[in-house]
């Protein structure tokens, strides 16, 4: 998987598949490369049932610095390409059926921040920074501001856009942009730990309900409803459903007569 400008590499650890972005030089920058390495790993492990959790992760100090700056200097048709497969990776991190984890060492600004926001879910080590920053450099953070404005409520983010002030990891888990805090040197073993919480339920309910929780959230309550009420009748059809409501009641029945 090498690229001109960074890479990723891909493990896995039984269901889980792990991307860890290799930009360090850059620290973690999101190229071009990058990005579409992302978008392509992304939709190939989408059809692969056998893997229900996608962690996204980097090394070093920084786990991603946002956008390539260089890159941003080109002609406006690049920049727009640029933009373009950024967005669509973004997008993709929703539409795809497993469920996907950002673990965050270290800093994650603008693109990264937005990366972060992107995901699922997301863990960060206590040392862990979040910012965008890119009202500093004229460039506001246009694009991240669509997924932090989705995780952190609105008048604190529009204080990290405007200001380009750092959020602590204790910030970002009180405002939403984390789940979890875990110590530095136990991040990535909290991160599988956090997976594994995931991993344990079935890929055609995890898929469904991740697909429900996003198409959901577009609506007005009322068509959410209805939306979700043909949801879960579908669903109950489902032998995962019929199968796990079963063991349940004969667990009860058990319980009932101990």
């Amino acid at each position: 998987m090498e690229a001109t400008e960074g890479k990723i590499e891909v493990k896995m650890e039984d269901d889980i598949e792990i991307i860890n972005i290799e930009n360090e030089g850059k620290r973690n920058a999101l190229s071009k490369n990058v990005l579409i390495l992302l978008y392509n790993e992304l939709n190939n492990v989408s059809k692969n049932k056998n893997i229900k959790v996608i962690i996204i992760r980097s090394n070093g100090p920084v786990f991603s610095s946002g956008h390539d700056l260089n890159e941003i200097l080109a002609d406006t048709g690049e920049v727009m390409d640029l933009f373009n497969v950024c967005g669509n990776m973004m997008k993709l991190i929703r539409k795809i059926p497993q469920i996907v984890i950002a673990s965050v060492q270290g800093i994650a600004t603008a693109a990264g921040c937005q990366l972060v926001a992107a995901c699922d879910l997301a863990i960060c080590s206590e040392s862990a920074k979040f910012a965008t920053p890119g009202i500093q450099e004229g460039l506001f953070c246009s694009t991240p501001s669509v997924y932090t404005t989705r995780n952190i409520p609105l008048k604190k983010a529009t204080e990290l856009l405007f200001t380009a002030n750092y959020l602590s990891s204790e910030e970002a888990l009180m405002y939403g942009l984390v789940n979890r805090i875990a110590k530095d040197e136990d991040l990535y073993k909290e991160t599988i730990k956090f997976a594994k919480e995931i991993t344990r339920f079935d890929f055609n309910v995890i898929a469904l309900g991740k697909n429900e929780l996003y198409k959901q959230l577009e609506m007005n309550a009322e068509n959410a409803l209805d939306f979700a009420t043909n949801v879960i009748v579908y669903n109950s059809t489902m032998k995962e459903a019929k199968e796990g409501i079963n063991n349940f009641l004969h667990r009860r029945k058990k319980e009932n007569h101990i």
